[in-house]
């Protein structure tokens, strides 16, 4: 059979299935096609619209490695009583050039980039090159661990560039047709096509903000921050993660919703850093027995388990116990979803809550407010003859643990960075560690901290919060 026959035979058959019980065809029904029209079935006229706004993103990191030192001298305990190399002289660090690559997609004709936070992390330079092989120089606005995605501006000189508009990626349904754009394995543009697979996908990726569009359009690394695209040509995806056993596609990939990725731009205040509403309470996902226990009909909604009393949900008047159901007509099935609901939204506005409470659905407005800076911020570099000298110490707050990306739930004195080769790092201090008390003393802000550690003591015992559970680390002189 001829490859046109072959293509007109499956495509009947699709017909027959969609508008009725199947129809055997007849060697008179499979007839040419009596024009190139007619088999012309094509998606380049939507890439044509769609590609030159899709870009390839090229990164450069120094990397610095020394000469000469074996592994044993990089070791903090060895390094603890010997110092770096042992007193062995040691050849000059030696620099190179890593370079990686990905993709983004032009979001403003002003030259606003979205791409993955995972694709720019940690690099010196990165550039922008358009489909037309201009090139420029990016400039990051903003990097949120929690979506995985990174907000660049170039500078056209005025000139606009291609962009994709944006369209509400809830009107997605599964079984529609979208194309992946991107740059794979660094070959140059390439468009993949499938369908949407599924919707709402929690726990995968690296992104804590989960509901992710899932595809069978064909993702490959180096399609990371590149477009998935609906059959009108508008953005309803960043391609950010794949599920492989192999590094290639396996017909399953992730992309992050258009209108996470428009609350992210939107979000990008002058300071570079994002502000986006914050629910502040948290949640599980409501199991049958759950259900029973509360006299829901079926499984659904998230039971709060904790509320902070800074939070929208508490000034909502949200409970522990409640059971929210819905935010703005839109079903919520687990704390992931439930979060992303509410981060999609604009600062400022009011959301619509439903709560099952003591047997009934109860209506709510939720204030969408930015999580609040309180304690105020005081990043501090612990300096002197004491235990944590070396380390940045910082006061945690719900904007600071939701700029992070860690337990906002968690507050005292919070470490940001830590000097290589410093006495906190060689006592085994880590970053994200919380200092909750000194010599029984306990210390809830900076300012706390940095007095009792001004007094001399023979030995120290400091309580840290490390995963989950406080430890105490001593220190004899």
């Amino acid at each position: 059979m001829s490859v046109v026959l072959r293509c007109l035979y499956l495509f009947s058959l699709a017909v027959a299935v969609l508008m009725g019980p199947p129809v055997k065809l007849t060697a008179a029904e499979k007839q040419v096609p009596a024009s190139r029209a007619e088999i012309s079935l094509s998606f380049a006229p939507l890439v044509k619209k769609a590609a030159p706004a899709v870009v390839n993103i090229y990164t450069q990191k120094v990397v610095r490695a020394r000469r000469g030192a074996p592994m044993l001298f990089d070791d903090p305990f060895f390094k603890r009583f010997f110092g770096d190399g042992f007193g062995i002289p040691l050849d000059r660090p030696k620099t190179r050039m890593q370079n990686s690559l990905g993709s983004g997609v032009i979001v403003d004709a002003n030259g606003i980039v979205v791409t993955n936070r995972h694709v720019i992390e940690g690099a010196d330079e990165i550039r922008v090159i358009l489909a037309d092989r201009r090139e420029f120089v990016a400039e990051v606005l903003a990097m949120d661990t929690k979506t995985d995605l990174a907000v660049l501006r170039v500078d056209a000189a005025g000139k606009g560039l291609p962009f994709l508009e944006m369209r509400d990626s809830d009107e997605l349904e599964v079984g529609d047709l979208v194309l992946a754009i991107g740059n794979p394995f660094g070959v140059g543009q390439t468009v993949t096509n499938g369908i949407v697979s599924a919707l709402a996908r929690t726990q995968v990726g690296r992104s804590g903000l989960n509901s992710f569009i899932q595809t069978d359009a064909a993702i490959n690394p180096g399609n990371s921050g590149g477009a998935l695209i609906a059959m009108d040509g508008r953005l309803v995806g960043v391609n950010t993660a794949i599920f492989s056993k192999s590094g290639g596609s396996h017909g399953i990939g992730f992309a992050i919703p258009s209108n996470m990725v428009g609350a992210v731009v939107r979000g990008v205040s002058a300071s570079g850093r994002l502000v986006r509403p914050w629910f502040g309470a948290t949640g599980q996902a409501v199991s049958q027995d759950i259900a029973n226990s509360l006299g829901l009909e079926r499984p659904s909604g998230v039971l709060i388990n904790a509320v902070h009393r800074a939070g929208a949900a508490a000034k909502a008047g949200v409970e522990v116990g409640d059971v929210v159901l819905a935010v703005n007509g839109h079903e919520v099935n687990d704390s992931s979803v439930l979060h992303h609901r509410i981060a999609t939204l604009p600062v400022g506005d009011m959301a619509a809550v439903r709560v099952w409470r003591g047997g009934r659905i109860r209506a709510v407005r939720l204030p969408l407010e930015a999580a609040p800076s309180e304690p105020a911020r005081n990043e501090t570099a612990l300096r002197g003859d004491q235990p944590l000298s070396g380390a940045v110490v910082d006061n945690m707050s719900p904007a600071l643990a939701e700029e992070l990306g860690v337990d906002p739930f968690v507050s005292g004195v919070f470490i940001l960075k830590i000097r290589r080769g410093s006495p906190a790092n060689r006592l085994g201090f880590r970053v994200g560690d919380f200092i909750k008390a000194v010599n029984n003393r306990e210390v809830r802000r900076v300012k706390q901290l940095a007095s009792v550690l001004e007094k001399p003591a023979e030995r120290w015992r400091i309580a840290v919060f490390r995963e989950g559970r406080t430890r105490e680390i001593v220190i004899n002189r």
